[in-house]
């Protein structure tokens, strides 16, 4: 039943509905903290504008394209133009400085969201000595680099050329040959790459190693050993390690390395060929007479 108003009661006037507020103002309510940077740079490239526009009217030529040179670094500088402050590099010893500022491409006060990390690590492992690089770049400004560079192993000797190269046979340098202190000789195409497995084995037999001059490449399948002595020891293919227990042996025993030879020979596991030096040529007997004829 509706209800009775008696008469000492108001009537009181109908309250209107709440208004809700619409989608997009909840949206921009809810955005409102993404939309202030973006706000302030929208009115830093109006001001520009303005600026820019009064500028040209006393001058469209130099001070426009000079105050559009400062505004937008300016402007770059305040939206996410970061600079970078520090250039550090780790674990160089042999890369040359002007290597690795060309392979990194950038330097104090260029902007640091400008510098790409991936692309600098390509270019610095292109670098003969470089094995592995990483390439770090910080908000803060830094751009740091870590490198870690191939060992030097030996001197390769071919063709009348020169080159330092690592254990898998690579040119990492082709002068300052003599500042990396002393190597091992390998000498012959192919030499660079199948060199570091017979040192292995010659650090194996320290007798021998200590009295190896060179390892010389023959024919691209075998090896000889040239020593200091000038003796060629020449070894099996495929059976060098064998050869070299067994040349070891000889040494300890009967020290066969030190003495005046022009080869020995291991190429046979069931016989040792020595090779005598040859002496000095003997005079011919018209020779011999001639001089005795003089003496008379």
């Amino acid at each position: 039943m509706p209800r009775k108003l008696t008469a000492g009661a108001r009537a009181r006037p109908a309250q209107p509905d709440p208004v809700r507020p619409s989608a997009l103002r909840l949206w921009l309510r809810r955005r409102r903290p993404m939309l202030r940077p973006a706000g302030k740079a929208a009115a830093l490239l109006v001001l520009f504008g303005v600026a820019a526009a009064w500028v040209a009217s006393l001058d469209p030529a130099s001070k426009l394209s000079a105050m559009m040179d400062h505004a937008a670094s300016g402007v770059g500088a305040r939206v996410g133009g970061l600079r970078v402050t520090e250039v550090r590099v780790e674990g160089a010893r042999n890369t040359t400085p002007a290597l690795l500022r060309e392979a990194l491409g950038v330097r104090p006060g260029d902007p640091v969201l400008a510098f790409s990390p991936e692309t600098a690590r390509e270019r610095l492992e292109s670098i003969a000595w470089i094995e592995s690089a990483e390439v770090q770049r910080h908000l803060s400004g830094l751009v740091l680099v870590r490198v870690r560079e191939r060992a030097p192993f030996a001197i390769w000797q071919n063709s009348g050329r020169f080159a330092i190269i690592d254990r898998e046979g690579r040119t990492v340098a082709t002068d300052r040959l003599d500042a990396f202190g002393p190597l091992p000789l390998v000498v012959g195409a192919g030499a660079e790459k199948a060199a570091a497995a017979l040192h292995d084995m010659l650090r194996q037999s320290p007798e021998v190693l200590a009295r190896t001059q060179a390892l010389v490449r023959i024919g691209e399948r075998r090896w000889n050993l040239r020593l200091h002595s000038g003796t060629d020891v020449l070894l099996p293919e495929g059976h060098e390690q064998a050869a070299l227990l067994r040349l070891s042996e000889l040494q300890k025993q009967n020290q066969i390395l030190d003495r005046p030879l022009q080869a020995v020979d291991l190429r046979l596991p069931d016989r040792l060929v020595l090779r005598q030096n040859p002496g000095p040529p003997e005079a011919a007997p018209s020779a011999t007479r001639a001089r005795a004829g003089r003496s008379g």
